[in-house]
């Protein structure tokens, strides 16, 4: 029994990281912010797995949904790549283990907060000292003051971060509510496999 459940979650982790991955394509900008930064829902599997299973399900989600968009798209920007994946960890891990302290809707909206919260002060915070800097370097291109990269944060990725937390979130919660009864049979299901 216990293996079927590997398996079961080793077909539902590669099945969200693929679904993951799709969504990381319809992508869209905000008004007002650079076209560079844009919104995507991929976060949501990720999401989902980690509430299914433990946080470090979504982080797997998340590195699965990279690593085929890389494949993908060929992409040839790995700092991008790099930040979306840090982003995703940084707003799903806190959801998860929030929610899964409590198990409520309530901490389920709390979590949300919390991770958005997370990931807009710390992408921040490493834009500033890692990212930002990493693009420098991979673009070949000079430096940015410490000024020009507050000016970037501040204008850019600190709302896009913020708006991209509450937007993901609000679009989780909808559908948490449809999912709620499927996701408790499939965890008292996989908790008694185990």
């Amino acid at each position: 029994m216990n293996q079927s459940s590997k398996l079961f979650k080793l077909i539902v982790l590669s099945l969200f990281g693929s679904i993951s991955m799709v969504l990381m394509l319809v992508n869209f900008p905000l008004p007002m912010l650079p076209p560079y930064l844009k919104i995507d829902f991929s976060e949501i599997p990720a999401l989902i797995a980690a509430i299914l299973f433990t946080p470090v399900a979504g982080i797997v989600v998340e590195g699965l949904k990279n690593i085929l968009y890389l494949i993908f798209t060929g992409a040839s920007d790995p700092v991008g790549v790099v930040a979306n994946f840090t982003a995703g960890v940084l707003f799903i891990v806190p959801v998860s283990m929030v929610y899964h302290k409590y198990k409520t809707t309530k901490s389920l909206v709390s979590g949300l907060a919390i991770g958005a919260l997370i990931m807009t002060v710390a992408m921040s915070v490493l834009n500033y000292f890692l990212i930002l800097p990493a693009y420098s370097w991979f673009m070949g291109m000079e430096s940015m003051s410490a000024s020009v990269k507050i000016a970037t944060i501040l204008a850019g990725i600190l709302p896009f971060n913020a708006l991209k937390g509450i937007i993901v979130g609000a679009m989780f919660v909808i559908l948490f509510a449809k999912l709620k009864p499927w996701l408790e049979q499939k965890r008292v299901r996989s908790s008694s496999a185990a």
